[in-house]
């Protein structure tokens, strides 16, 4: 089912937020828990992890109010990331289909930024990322199974 969740990324301490969000919404952690970079299947043409960046959290979320999940994962300036208060927020969309999600992306991206193009990630789900022309930032997650 199609839903909207917010997306935060953190330096190093998306861990302990969300433990504060958690102390103050209350519940658990859903989509399988925690899961740190470590748990990154590793391929032929992925750099090494530095060891400190291995328990970082890779994807972490929690439903806090009225359905709305919030979502977020540790973006350390070792693996390229530069996260600033303003710009560590984004808006996620997981449409019900590849093709709403195409034209999704194409609309909010035109006159914009794209940051990843859509593509199948090893999660299961086609992804992509852009910020739109007035700065807000997107991110794109659908789990629809690609038709043969």
């Amino acid at each position: 089912m199609a839903r909207v969740s917010t997306y935060l990324n953190f330096s190093r301490n998306t861990e302990e937020a969300f433990n504060f969000y958690k102390s103050v919404f209350g519940g658990d952690f859903s989509g399988g828990g925690i899961a740190r970079f470590r748990d990154i299947p590793s391929t032929g043409d992925m750099p090494p992890m530095a060891e400190e960046d291995k328990n970082l959290v890779m994807h972490i979320e929690l439903l806090i109010l009225g359905g709305h999940v919030l979502m977020g994962t540790d973006a350390p300036e070792s693996m390229g990331f530069n996260v600033l208060k303003g710009n560590n927020i984004y808006i996620n969309l997981e449409p019900n289909t590849r093709e709403e999600t195409k034209k999704l992306f194409e609309k909010l991206s035109d006159d914009g930024k794209i940051t990843m193009e859509l593509q199948d990630m090893f999660w299961g789900a086609y992804f992509g990322s852009c910020t739109d022309k007035f700065g807000i930032q997107w991110m794109f997650n659908c789990t629809e199974k690609q038709s043969l």
